[in-house]
């Protein structure tokens, strides 16, 4: 804030122009998904691009909330996520933990086992995967997904929650203990208060991976009642055409769960940035 005082009124107006472009080329998309959800089908063709509708109607959202299966897809997008995240998170925090506090025979293995997960591209992985799931009786399962979402998001999950863990002194939990804490109490009462900005991160980064993912949905799923969201919207696409007006609807109607999520994420964000371990 210092800085903007000391700067040129025409600095600062350029900077705040800067940054209104950014904001406004970022909400571009979301505006445009709105936009054609509200426009109707007669006129999504016939005005093309223009900024603002002529008219408009929420005879979209009607038609996919009570004429199509949308409301089974978002239901099984909310448990395959929700699932997800607090499955990853609650094993990345221990592993996290683990790497972070002790050191044990290979450590370093395992790490580079786990880096080397996240070199392989998933097409390379799916065929693998599916037999698999087959082969264990898993197939049109949300169980599935949540099992192969988890694996996959552990890795990168673990190393999130490590960096958080050795950005908290050591000294801390050991002065703790001296106090008479055990480690687990230690760890319970005093590291994760000041780790809840990781484990938000974390279930934030799970969620929206687990919220938005296609392949493995499309590839494991193939029951209309155990479909999830991504792969619901296309059953918007047939053979000869495209209904737009019901897919962007489709589309704003899924972002109420993921922006829910993060409101619910950011209170626990706020929290955990605002605490503190010692008093004085």
């Amino acid at each position: 804030m210092s800085t903007l005082r000391n700067s040129s009124p025409l600095a600062v107006t350029g900077k705040y122009l800067a940054l209104g472009f950014y904001v406004a080329f970022a909400l571009f998309p979301l505006y445009w998904l709105v936009k054609i959800a509200i426009t109707p089908d007669k006129l999504i063709f016939t005005e093309g691009t223009a900024l603002f509708p002529s008219e408009f109607t929420f005879e979209n959202f009607q038609t996919v909330l009570i004429a199509t299966d949308f409301l089974s897809y978002f239901k099984n997008s909310v448990i395959v996520s929700v699932g997800t995240a607090a499955i990853t998170t609650a094993i990345a925090a221990a592993a996290g933990y683990a790497f972070s506090r002790f050191v044990f025979r290979g450590k370093r293995l395992i790490i580079a086992l786990m880096l080397i997960t996240q070199m392989f591209p998933l097409l390379m992985i799916i065929a693998p995967i599916y037999k698999i799931v087959a082969a264990v009786g898993l197939l049109n399962s949300l169980t599935s997904l949540i099992i192969v979402y988890t694996a996959f998001n552990i890795p990168f999950a673990t190393f999130l929650m490590q960096s958080f863990f050795d950005g908290i002194p050591k000294d801390l939990e050991e002065a703790g203990m001296i106090d008479g804490c055990t480690r687990f109490e230690a760890l319970r009462k005093i590291i994760l208060p000041l780790t809840l900005p990781g484990l938000g991160a974390t279930l934030g980064f799970v969620f929206t991976a687990a919220w938005s993912e296609l392949l493995f949905a499309l590839m494991l799923i193939n029951s209309n009642d155990t479909m999830t969201f991504p792969v619901g919207l296309l059953t918007f696409v047939s053979k000869f055409s495209v209904d737009w007006g019901q897919m962007m609807a489709a589309g704003v109607l899924a972002l109420v769960p993921s922006c829910l999520f993060f409101i619910f994420i950011q209170r626990y964000l706020v929290q955990g940035l605002t605490s503190g371990a010692v008093k004085g």
